[in-house]
């Protein structure tokens, strides 16, 4: 029997140890390793969960003790479960892994699908922020106008204290957000959904939900997460790239896997990015994945009452994980504050506890609030920072509804953003097979 450390950030890790690991003899996960996402190392993955080769509870580490743990309990094996890394940057932690005397490994599509009963069409992206959930949405829009009853399916963000209450979840109104005490970033994803008239399930153990899911679908949209590969064996498998990021769909893990297994690409973004950018990600599809139909889409803004930004001084308020480990500059939120004649304030300035640990974490931001929110701490101190901010309004480019969780003393006028009309043209001629 081989010793495992699964290195995780909260998701691929989970469904990994539950479609691998569980009830596999050849291997004994002696811990969980867990970054990116704050507060999850104090944690552990419940026995109850784990199956009968484990009678104590699996304990999950801060991934900075990941050389240490490897020499302390002898580990055969450490492999690599979470997403949006740079190609470089997977090696380095290979090589970290290996140096300490491990072995390197990572699981691929073949032993970690979850097989479904109903079609599946998978969304994924070449990197977070690319605009997987306007074209899941598109793509559940257009099936339903078809006749067809739609039910998505979230990438894995169980971020709460207790796993065994986030195996499977479902949402279908406002009110399931306060029964499952969600984070600002899980109802970022799944706001948008209830707001158009979708069940959205969400969790980590896939077989059961799936299971569920099928109950009331006829077809089921997987709505990935980061630039992670799908849990669920897709019938059609679409990815979106982004121009704003040109290179990044060639030198990203997985998002570069995403990009050779798919069905569609869609350059999404086409209205806002130059176009050197857009041929560069058109050459890469057509030399990568020669047999995937491209699409370009524009990202439509729209947003609530543009007329009062103009000459108005502003504080943008973007998606958190686009904004970090996603390593984009910009949201949707300056995009509409510039159209519209705002006046960006920065807020690095007036950024308090948790909010000024992320601008210095991340240096690359400078005219964006991220929208933090993993804990009710980071809630409160991305409201008190928007507080000190002395400006006329917030313009909240989040998919999250920001006017519900946090209490501002400014107005705050939301940006929503979606698949442009011509790319959703194209889309409805392709799902016609789904009959």
């Amino acid at each position: 029997m081989h010793n495992v450390i699964i290195a995780g950030a909260a998701g691929r890790d989970l469904h990994n140890f539950l479609t691998y690991f569980k009830n596999n003899k050849d291997f004994h996960v002696i811990c969980f390793t867990a970054t990116q996402i704050p507060g999850i190392e104090k944690r552990t993955f419940p026995k109850k969960l784990a199956g009968k080769l484990y009678r104590k509870n699996i304990p999950i580490y801060p991934e900075s003790q990941l050389s240490k743990l490897i020499k302390k309990h002898n580990i055969d094996y450490v492999f690599l479960s979470y997403s949006d890394l740079s190609n470089q940057s997977v090696m380095e932690f290979a090589s970290k892994v290996l140096a300490s005397g491990a072995n390197f490994a990572l699981l691929g599509p073949k032993d970690t699908y979850i097989k479904s009963k109903k079609p599946v069409i998978a969304v994924t992206a070449v990197r977070t922020g690319s605009g997987k959930s306007q074209t899941s949405r598109a793509v559940a829009q257009i099936l339903r106008k078809k006749g067809k009853k739609v039910v998505a399916i979230r990438h894995a963000m169980p971020y709460g204290k207790d796993l065994t209450k986030q195996t499977c979840q479902r949402f279908a109104s406002e009110k399931d957000f306060k029964k499952q005490k969600t984070t600002i970033e899980e109802e970022e994803e799944y706001q948008p959904w209830i707001d158009n008239g979708f069940v959205v399930y969400a969790g980590f153990d896939y077989k059961e939900i799936v299971k569920q899911a099928e109950k009331e679908a006829d077809i089921l949209i997987f709505d990935g997460g980061n630039n992670d590969i799908p849990m669920i064996q897709p019938d059609l498998h679409i990815t979106v790239a982004d121009p704003h990021r040109a290179g990044h769909e060639i030198t990203y893990y997985p998002g570069f896997l995403n990009f050779l297994l798919s069905d569609i690409i869609i350059i999404n973004k086409v209205d806002s990015a130059k176009k050197s950018d857009i041929e560069l990600v058109k050459k890469h599809a057509k030399q990568y994945n020669p047999k995937a139909k491209i699409i370009l889409a524009r990202s439509d803004i729209m947003v609530d009452k543009p007329k009062l930004i103009k000459n108005k001084f502003v504080v943008v308020v973007g998606d958190g994980p686009t904004l970090t480990h996603g390593g984009m500059k910009f949201s949707a939120g300056t995009i509409a504050a510039e159209r519209y004649g705002g006046k960006i304030i920065d807020p690095r300035k007036y950024a308090i506890g948790s909010i000024k640990d992320t601008f210095k974490k991340y240096p690359h931001l400078k005219q964006e609030l991220p929208a933090m929110g993993y804990s009710k701490k980071q809630i409160q101190d991305l409201q008190n920072t928007i507080n000190k901010i002395k400006c006329d309004l917030v313009i909240d480019g989040t998919p999250a509804n920001l006017k519900r969780i946090i209490k501002v003393n400014k107005p705050i006028i939301e940006v929503n953003y979606e698949l442009g009309k011509g790319a959703v043209r194209q889309l409805s001629q392709v799902l016609k097979r789904f009959k």
